[in-house]
């Protein structure tokens, strides 16, 4: 997991059930993207709430979320 602490205290991170995220504080937690699947049933990760891009097809569920959350890790944090 990649955190980021700005100069003021704020962490910055992907959500994840594994992570105590109260422990650190008052959370806001808020979406960065959407998985879901077309009409043929392929996966796509649409990065659009952060500018980024829909991403896919994937075959799998699972792979969309992989690559939403490098994205995420690459561009967002």
């Amino acid at each position: 997991m990649i955190l980021m602490v700005s100069p003021n205290g704020d962490i910055r991170g992907i959500y994840t059930d594994d992570f105590p995220w109260r422990e650190l504080g008052k959370t806001l937690v808020q979406r960065a993207s959407h998985v879901e699947p077309d009409h043929l049933g392929l996966w796509y990760a649409d990065l659009s709430l952060r500018n980024g891009p829909r991403i896919g097809p994937f075959a799998k569920r699972a792979e969309a979320i992989a690559a939403e959350v490098a994205w995420l890790e690459n561009h967002h944090l």
